[in-house]
């Protein structure tokens, strides 16, 4: 019993798992599995959590990641709001290869997709420019059966593995090895972090939301996630401030600043440009320049 787990229901006639989900908001919950999972965005935005590391997730993109891989696709806090009618949807392929796949990547034949699934363990996004290819296989994929389905699984795998220079969605070298209980508690300050960073949240805060003195859960939050309290705590409001920036609302800097957290533009700019290595003019003005082209 790992993180989170989750465990995908397998049918005995089937290796490979293709799930349409339609959902007023994803798995709200950190957790993994044994299964690598190709997961098409078709609508919904939000923050993916994978291993220790936050990317912004928005509809039509498609993310990889890997077997055992601690993830959660976060849905924005507009989706649980009580009237909210507000809907995702996404089409997960999910596989083992260590399962009853084995002895087919043990292939002399499979060797080259064999080793891009070991090289690619901390799981990748696909690039926005093979977004378009990749989905109209997935949905070849999705709708087809039998032999037809190990065809095009095949020649979707051997699609992702031509894509080059992919960027991996975590630095982690090796897994998490949560318990249940574990993975709860870090799914809870998760959640309390997330829906709470426009606050100003201290550490007393998450502390007492985990039943943890301040010193304990110091110690803890950092062996479990590599990060401190405050800089887990920056990269989500930075994080949300990337969203806000390049929204359709064309709010300020400096309003953006104040609705995420921060009590001045000075410290505001400081922990962007660290994080992001730009300052917010420049990310929005790179990011609408991307958009325009």
């Amino acid at each position: 019993m790992k993180v989170l787990p989750f465990t995908i229901p397998v049918p005995h006639d089937k290796t490979i798992i293709v799930q349409k989900d339609v959902l007023p908001h994803f798995y709200p919950h950190l957790h993994r599995h044994q299964e690598i999972q190709l997961m098409w965005i078709q609508q919904g935005e939000g923050t993916l959590i994978a291993d220790n590391n936050m990317h912004r997730f928005r509809s039509n993109e498609i993310y990889w990641l890997g077997a055992n891989q601690p993830h959660l696709f976060k849905s924005e806090a507009s989706y649980f709001h009580p009237k909210s009618k507000k809907k995702v949807s996404a089409i997960a392929i999910f596989f083992n290869p260590s399962g009853q796949l084995s002895s087919f990547f043990d292939l002399p034949e499979i060797n080259t997709l064999k080793r891009f699934l070991q090289q690619h363990s901390n799981g990748f996004k696909i690039p926005q420019e093979n977004v378009s290819e990749i989905a109209n296989k997935i949905v070849l994929l999705n709708k087809s059966n039998g032999v037809s389905q190990m065809i095009h699984f095949m020649d979707l795998l051997k699609s992702i593995a031509a894509i080059p220079s992919l960027l991996p969605l975590s630095m982690s070298t090796q897994p998490q090895n949560y318990s249940e209980n574990e993975g709860l508690r870090i799914s809870n300050i998760y959640n309390f972090i997330m829906q709470e960073y426009e606050k100003p949240i201290t550490l007393e805060d998450a502390a007492n939301k985990a039943h943890m003195t301040p010193h304990a859960f110091c110690r803890y939050f950092k062996k479990h996630t590599r990060h401190t309290f405050l800089s887990f705590l920056n990269e989500v409001r930075i994080n949300e401030a990337c969203k806000k920036l390049t929204n359709s609302n064309n709010e300020t800097i400096a309003n953006v600043a104040y609705s995420c957290g921060f009590n001045s533009i000075t410290n505001f700019n400081r922990v962007f440009k660290r994080i992001t290595n730009q300052s917010p003019s420049e990310y929005v003005e790179r990011y609408f320049n991307r958009e325009a082209k």
